[in-house]
Order: C-alpha cells, then structure tokens, then sequence
C-alpha cells in the first residue's frame, strides 16, 4: 500500500499568495516606470535635478499601493489574463 501523499496549501492561503505576488510585480513596475519618467524629465526639462525622480518614485508607490489594497479587498479573487 504505497499511498501518494501530497502536501497542498490551502486554496486560502495559495490566494492570498497569488495575491502577493500581483501586488508585488505590479508596485515594482509602477516604481520602476514612475522612476523613468522622473529620470526623463529631470534630463530634459529641470537641469538635472533630483525632484522630479522623487516624485515619481512616490507616485509609483503611492499607485502599486492603491492597486495593492484593492487587490486584497476585491473578494472576487484574481483575475485570468489569457495571452
């Protein structure tokens, strides 16, 4: 009698990790786009400042956390994107 034991998480908990993984992926990208336009407009409109990379590092941030928080709240779960 050899049984095949597998040891699954919970659906909650792979959810929820799924979950983390989309808020985390998505506040990079936004960082990392809201960094770029920073470097970008610092070089060609502020004289090489460092302002507008702040700010758009905290608009990036600011956006994946709003995006993040509405991911946790949505009790629909993930959404399936097809390619």
């Amino acid at each position: 009698m050899s049984e095949s034991k597998q040891l699954s998480q919970p659906v909650s908990s792979t959810l929820l990790n799924d979950k983390w993984d989309v808020v985390l992926a998505n506040t990079v990208v936004k960082t990392g786009l809201g960094f770029g336009g920073g470097v970008l407009l610092s070089v060609l409109f502020f004289k090489r400042r460092a302002f507008p990379v702040w700010l758009g590092i905290g608009f990036g941030l600011g956006r994946g956390y709003s995006e993040g928080d509405a991911i946790f709240r949505s009790p629909a779960g993930l959404r399936d994107v097809k390619a």
